[in-house]
């Protein structure tokens, strides 16, 4: 009786099942597709042809830098009383090694006079940059017009004849699937071409730039492609092949490229000034989350978290909980979205911010600031040689720092700079230029502003210990 019972609920079950399923309806395509053969006798399916310019528009780009390493010896050494007290605290300097760097990439030509776009990560902190084109064995001498760390690009210009500038296609014609080609130096073995599709478009939160809006490929992207072209079927410049994403070092099908339309704003401004001077609004943002999409009216925008002190968003009015979602017209979809929009007008430029406040909608006519009078950005140096960053959280769990502390990070010492003869290294944090006391980037800015023709006494902390560097 009890498994009759069972047998009957089953097939109960299964009559409801298909019941149902007779209900649904599903899409199809037209039957018996056409086939195309090609004339494997008369035709071969090439973008030779189209592609061929392109190519040679693409260099190989060398870098060279000296660094100073500590020699292999044995760490009792360090650690010996006897020598610490003839050396002190710099005895590990006293065994410092000086070792030559170097850096493979690709650049592309974008100008009949020499001017070459590449990564700046290829070329940064280079003492020597040599560029090979395409069929040249000679080697010709590279000068750095300019860079930008933070969009990771950088123009070089070099004086030869017969160069090949490249076409530059349109961003807003760019479509997930297109046919692309990436053209570079893969791990130095020379001019080479691999295809791929578009796999995404306006990429972000990769955490790989500040600025970033990437075209995702997978196309092969080795070692040696940064600063190479990415090209559609036409061979007109779509990209600057930038990094990829790999567990094993090897291509994975992942790879990102700068789009052509960050291209062209930072090349010209890198070529204009010899740096990129950027808007800058002064607000801490993040993403409207699922939760916080039921306050807001709007369901698309950069939320403001805090507004900085000083900064053309506390002078004009933005306050904490707005929610920006236009600048001039252009919708604004998150916070990646506004950094990037604002980071494309010029410092003192006119912007018109259309905001959500207490679900009611409200227009802000704001003058941008320069963020480099602002901020010490990565890309330029200070003091003779110094490269900053602002103490954060990551730094702090990083070198396990008091939660408390405060100060701005010394990130990099430019060879041969008169910072490096002075004794500064990466690592330190400056606390105190002359009575300015150091706690933000700014703060550094300012105190070289009003100590501009004198000499400046520099207090570091290294260690826990204090230490006085003067700098003139």
């Amino acid at each position: 009786m009890f498994l009759t019972t069972k047998k009957v609920l089953i097939i109960s079950s299964l009559l409801t099942v298909n019941i149902f399923a007779s209900n649904i309806t599903f899409q199809t395509v037209a039957k018996n597709p056409q086939r195309v053969v090609p004339n494997t006798q008369q035709q071969i399916f090439s973008f030779h042809d189209l592609i061929k310019d392109s190519v040679k528009s693409v260099v190989n780009v060398s870098a060279k830098r000296r660094v100073k390493s500590v020699a292999t010896i044995p760490s009792q050494m360090l650690n010996d009383p006897f020598l610490k007290k003839f050396f002190g605290d710099q005895l590990g300097e006293q065994f410092k090694e000086s070792r030559l760097l170097r850096s493979l990439g690709s650049g592309v030509v974008i100008s009949s006079n020499g001017y070459i776009i590449t990564n700046n990560h290829v070329v940064d902190n280079a003492d020597e940059v040599m560029v090979t084109i395409t069929g040249d064995d000679k080697e010709y001498p590279a000068k750095i017009i300019g860079k930008d760390a933070d969009s990771d690009l950088a123009v070089i210009q070099i004086e030869a004849k017969g160069l090949v500038p490249i076409k530059f296609a349109h961003a807003e014609d760019l479509r997930i699937g297109d046919v692309i080609f990436a053209i570079g130096n893969p791990f130095g073995l020379g001019e080479s071409i691999s295809q791929g599709i578009i796999s995404a478009l306006n990429k972000n939160k990769v955490g790989i730039n500040r600025y970033e809006n990437f075209i995702q490929t997978d196309a092969s992207i080795n070692p040696g492609n940064s600063g190479g072209a990415l090209v559609d079927s036409r061979g007109a410049l779509i990209g600057i092949n930038s990094v990829i994403i790999s567990r094993s070092g090897g291509n994975d099908g992942i790879g990102f490229a700068i789009p052509i339309n960050m291209v062209k704003n930072v090349a010209k401004k890198l070529i204009q000034d010899g740096k990129v001077t950027r808007g800058y609004l002064g607000v801490v943002i993040d993403d409207l989350s699922t939760e916080l999409k039921n306050v807001y009216v709007r369901k698309e925008g950069a939320l403001v978290l805090d507004v900085e002190e000083d900064t053309p968003a506390a002078k004009y009015g933005l306050k904490r909980g707005d929610l920006i979602y236009k600048i001039n017209d252009n919708a604004i979809k998150d916070r990646v979205d506004l950094q990037n929009t604002v980071a494309e007008f010029k410092p003192n430029q006119k912007i018109v911010l259309e905001i959500e406040r207490n679900k009611k909608d409200m227009t802000l006519v704001i003058v941008l600031a320069d963020r480099s009078s602002l901020t010490a950005t990565s890309n330029e140096t200070v003091l003779g040689g110094l490269k900053l960053t602002q103490i954060n959280d990551k730094i702090i769990d990083q070198f396990r720092l008091p939660r408390n502390f405060t100060g701005v990070m010394i990130k990099d010492v430019e060879p041969k700079s008169n910072a490096e003869q002075v004794g500064f290294q990466a690592g330190d944090v400056i606390i105190q230029i002359e009575d300015i006391e150091i706690k933000k980037l700014s703060d550094v800015q300012n105190a070289i502003k009003k100590y501009k023709k004198s000499t400046k006494r520099v207090y570091v902390n290294r260690f826990g210990q204090t230490i006085l560097f003067v700098v003139k």
